[in-house]
């Protein structure tokens, strides 16, 4: 039997989706939790938690990964090229599972890398991991042992970007901008269930290992979503209508000119747009690992209803 995964170091809990796994990690009382930031942030954590501010050195890291169980990496774009050397620190100091900063549109999909080539440092991690299969043996346990790697995909947050304007819903002023007629369908994830979903994979070390996993909490279109909303708020919403050509070529110039808000842009082309190829739809066209992990759908208009009346 394998044992658990119970001492956990987490990597970027400052970010926006660090901070929802942590808080998921905390929640569920499972984990001996340390938080690993750089020596120079500024973040706060949780009281009670273990937190080592170090430079991300390869010494500094084997130091701050002894005696860990698994790593959980949550690093923005701006540390998927650092990963690595995590990687080698983890191993090093005999660390069992690597979670990668995936927990986004799959980096596996050749389309997205097209969109969001950025993702392209996320697919090459993976394939790193892969790599890693030489094994040490665990005098305690009296077992060969290696390290494991699970990657997670969960599209965009749901109830998240609907709540902040991100994926173009307007709560406030009742609009929303709808791509190429609205009725692709797709796949996203709610935010409570990110942190449900590495919970769940430190619990489950067997079922989880080596594999990059696709999870969602709900599978709706745009016109699906507008029209939870426009019952929900008893008002008829005015609505924007875009297309998948323009919204790309708006966000490369932007990112060409060095404006990231063109990322933003085609993040959302990921998953609203039209471009061949893109799978969004986690239910139809990848194996979704919900069963697995122990996570349920939801109905699209009770998570509306929840973010509105909020």
């Amino acid at each position: 039997m394998v044992s658990p995964l119970k001492n956990v170091a987490i990597i970027g809990a400052g970010g926006n989706i660090g901070k929802i796994i942590l808080d998921g990690l905390v929640e569920s009382s499972q984990f001996n939790i340390k938080v690993i930031a750089r020596k120079e942030s500024k973040a706060t954590f949780p009281s009670g938690l273990t937190v080592i501010r170090i430079d991300f050195t390869a010494e500094g890291l084997e130091a701050a990964f002894k005696g860990q169980d698994a790593v959980v990496s949550v690093v923005g774009a701006t540390g998927f090229g650092e990963q690595k050397k995590f990687v080698d620190a983890a191993i090093r100091a005999g660390v069992r599972r690597f979670i990668p900063s995936e927990f986004s549109v799959s980096s596996e999909n050749e389309a997205v890398l097209q969109l969001l080539p950025l993702f392209g440092q996320k697919k090459e991690l993976v394939e790193y991991l892969k790599t890693k299969k030489s094994s040490r043996f665990n005098f305690k346990r009296m077992r060969s042992e290696s390290l494991t790697w699970t990657g997670i995909a969960a599209s965009a947050l749901f109830d998240w970007g609907l709540a902040n304007g991100f994926l173009e819903f307007d709560i406030a002023n009742r609009t929303a901008t709808i791509w190429d007629g609205g009725n692709k369908s797709f796949t996203m994830l709610n935010e409570k269930q990110v942190g449900q979903v590495v919970v769940s994979v430190l619990k489950h070390p067997q079922e989880t290992k080596n594999q990059y996993l696709y999870v969602a909490s709900v599978e709706t279109t745009q016109n699906k979503i507008l029209a939870a909303l426009e019952e929900v708020s008893g008002e008829k919403w005015t609505v924007n209508p875009t297309t998948t050509d323009s919204q790309v070529t708006e966000g490369v110039k932007k990112l060409t000119a060095g404006d990231f808000s063109g990322a933003l842009q085609l993040f959302r082309a990921t998953v609203f747009g039209n471009t061949p190829g893109l799978h969004a739809n986690y239910a139809t066209e990848e194996k979704l690992a919900n069963n697995v992990l122990g996570l349920s759908m939801e109905d699209v208009k009770d998570v509306v209803k929840r973010v509105v009346n909020k």
